[in-house]
């Protein structure tokens, strides 16, 4: 499971993603341009020392991500997405693209893509969610429905211990 940000503005943003990507077990593709450096204080700040163990591939475009990733499936998380993303299949090697703060994943690529295009149900009126917490709302159900793969999946107290 693999998360993809396309041309991503904010580098708290980033740096949250890159820091669920590391807990999930998740490579981080960011498709260029992007609004910041990726040694930018504020990407570091957000993934904290957790920016160093992640996997990271940039890309100059979306024709060089998709040249370099023949074959994969691409959900496309939208608010303009006809299907919910927790009613559609997750597989476990498929790919979640993001889009840019403003603006989402630019149109041209949602209509070639539209039966892979999900949204994350909302009230009316509200315009999107933070990307930080869509990327990780839909991660963790696509993790969820293929069992976890290999997380853990229960917690130790550092001082005491639960009951039995």
């Amino acid at each position: 499971m693999d998360i993809v940000l396309h041309q991503p503005e904010i580098p708290a943003n980033t740096g949250n993603i890159g820091r669920t990507c590391v807990a999930a077990g998740a490579r981080l593709h960011l498709i260029e341009p992007l609004g910041f450096r990726l040694n930018e204080r504020e990407v570091k700040r957000a993934g904290m020392d957790y920016w160093a163990q992640l996997d990271v591939i940039r890309y100059m475009n979306y024709k060089d991500f998709l040249e370099r990733n023949p074959g994969r499936k691409i959900w496309y998380a939208t608010t303009k997405a006809r299907h919910v993303y927790s009613d559609v299949q997750f597989g476990p090697d498929d790919y979640l693209m993001f889009g840019k703060e403003s603006a989402g994943i630019p149109e041209e690529i949602l209509v070639e893509n539209e039966e892979h295009c999900i949204r994350i149900p909302m009230l009316d009126g509200t315009r999107s969610l933070n990307l930080s917490n869509a990327a990780a709302v839909v991660l963790y159900e696509a993790l969820r429905q293929n069992d976890f793969m290999q997380m853990e999946r229960t917690g130790k107290l550092h001082r005491l211990q639960w009951r039995v």
